[in-house]
């Protein structure tokens, strides 16, 4: 499998989504804005995404993207430990959202992911 031919997963939150469906267009975190790109993460790197990021946060949707989606504005970049993280630097159109699920918080503030995905 290459790069494009990857699911990646954005984390956003239950209002930004809600806007995105309104505009067709999903909006900007604030820590994709002061960052310049939309932060992403593969199916590997999900948890500890959502582990380090968005532990015991709830009204969180996960939107799952076909890396080909977006290939003319996606890079793979290091970050966390020097692994490649996908980055999106151009707005994400909602149809290139495959699918989305709201995302669960389970007792111990993890959250917990649909069947099938990491």
């Amino acid at each position: 499998m290459t790069q494009t031919d990857t699911l990646i997963y954005k984390v956003t939150t239950l209002a930004l989504w809600q806007r995105a469906e309104a505009e067709g267009v999903l909006p900007k975190s604030p820590v994709d804005e002061t960052d310049g790109y939309m932060h992403f993460s593969t199916a590997g790197q999900l948890r500890e995404t959502l582990r380090r990021y968005f532990a015991g946060q709830g009204d969180l949707v996960l939107c799952v993207v076909p890396a080909a989606a977006v290939a003319d504005a996606l890079e793979w970049e290091p970050s966390r430990g020097g692994a490649l993280f996908p980055h999106v630097y151009a707005p994400l159109p909602l149809s290139a959202v495959s699918e989305h699920h709201a995302l669960a918080v389970n007792v111990d503030g993890s959250c917990a992911l649909p069947e099938g995905i990491a």
